[in-house]
């Protein structure tokens, strides 16, 4: 178990990583750095601190291409977070590529960032929007999806590890197999790149979307990574300073990729406070942090399941799922759970968690969900059973 600094409240168990992660002071550090030493805006000044500044948004760039082992710093594109890339893919790529008569395939167990752009494309296109249904233990039905691919599938859609879930879906066999009939592949990795090694030409990606806050960084800051040839395709969705190469009255041609995606001044403190997490993180190693939450998942599984009245939804084995348990109490709705947890000074998720067909598929309304990080340890589950004990004998379940 890592420290990444004080905790927010003292004594309290933090446990809503999938929601956002704390900061080590090294992240803090480096944005205090920013504003304090290199403040300017980027790209447009020639004095020595608009190229210090520059410098440090590029190499922040260059830091991402390198933890996702992209082909290029020129794959990735500044965004706000998750939710903007795939925004942009839909709106931009989908809009000029996808027409009535085309399939878009997702699956049910999708975040909303996930599912409603595509619903939307859909609905604008013509398109048809297809689900790929799971299994009793929270699994891909794969075979079903190999069903539904055809020559009429443009775009396979799917997260890495479902944020309710916790499943961890294979991408690589995935973009095989959509490649096969000539989709391409939409990768939401919000809750696979802060917890696992990520290498998005291995997983076959196409797209490849996640969020800073997520994984140490500052809120405000995300990524998309693109295949050259894809985003080559893409227009622009903003337009406006930075982005363009020049601009006539009547025409205007866009500055090379990946600028001519990032329209108007960029998060320059937010990428530089992401490359310092990935460095954090780089220092500790992504396998050895994907080894420690595999093992407390493990244990948390094994804690609950012996809580008479809880059940846990998502696969059974912690080698199959990420750090992220979902669950309801019998009798207590998840909202009540979760507030009396809180007096105990344990935060959890609850709720829909941006979620909701995976909700209605699951039979439920909401659930009370952990997600655990590097800093998290042993003593934070039996913190966390403990508090559902106290739940029960406040809400006098048996």
């Amino acid at each position: 178990m890592w420290q990444t600094g004080a905790a927010p409240v003292p004594d309290a168990v933090y446990l809503d990583s999938a929601a956002t992660s704390q900061k080590p002071q090294a992240v803090i550090d480096a944005l205090v750095h920013y504003y304090t030493r290199q403040n300017a805006n980027v790209h447009r000044g020639v004095y020595t601190l608009a190229e210090q500044a520059t410098e440090a948004y590029e190499q922040a760039r260059q830091a991402v291409a390198d933890f996702i082992h992209a082909e290029a710093p020129e794959n990735i594109i500044f965004t706000r977070g998750t939710t903007e890339s795939l925004n942009w893919v839909a709106t931009s790529f989908g809009g000029t590529h996808i027409q009535a008569g085309d399939e878009i395939i997702i699956t049910i167990m999708e975040h909303h960032s996930n599912l409603v752009p595509w619903q939307q494309l859909a609905l604008r296109t013509g398109a048809t929007l297809r689900y790929v249904d799971i299994d009793a233990q929270g699994l891909l039905d794969m075979k079903s999806f190999q069903n539904m691919l055809s020559p009429k599938t443009k775009i396979v859609a799917v997260t890495q590890v479902s944020n309710v879930l916790g499943t961890i879906n294979p991408i690589q066999e995935i973009s095989s197999l959509a490649h096969a009939v000539g989709a391409v592949v939409v990768v939401d990795g919000a809750q696979s790149a802060p917890h696992m090694p990520v290498d998005v030409q291995a997983l076959g990606a196409d797209f490849f979307a996640f969020s800073g806050h997520k994984m140490l960084g500052p809120t405000g800051i995300g990524v998309l990574y693109g295949k050259m040839p894809l985003l080559a395709e893409m227009p622009p969705v903003e337009f406006g300073g930075e982005m363009i190469s020049k601009v006539e009255k009547f025409h205007t041609t866009w500055a090379d990729i990946p600028w001519r995606f990032e329209g108007g001044t960029p998060n320059i403190a937010g990428a530089v406070g992401l490359a310092a997490a990935i460095r954090y993180l780089q220092g500790i190693g992504l396998a050895t942090i994907r080894a420690h939450e595999q093992a407390l998942t493990a244990y948390a599984l094994d804690q609950l399941n012996a809580i008479p009245g809880l059940t846990i939804y998502g696969p059974p084995d912690a080698q199959r799922r990420g750090g992220v348990v979902a669950f309801t109490l019998q009798g207590v709705h998840p909202h009540d759970l979760a507030t009396v947890l809180d007096t105990q000074q344990v935060a959890v998720r609850a709720g829909h968690h941006c979620a909701q067909p995976l909700m209605a598929r699951l039979g439920v309304v909401a659930t009370a969900r952990a997600s655990f990080y590097l800093y998290n340890g042993q003593a934070d589950v039996d913190r966390l059973v403990a508090a559902v004990n106290e739940a029960k004998e406040f809400f006098q379940v048996e």
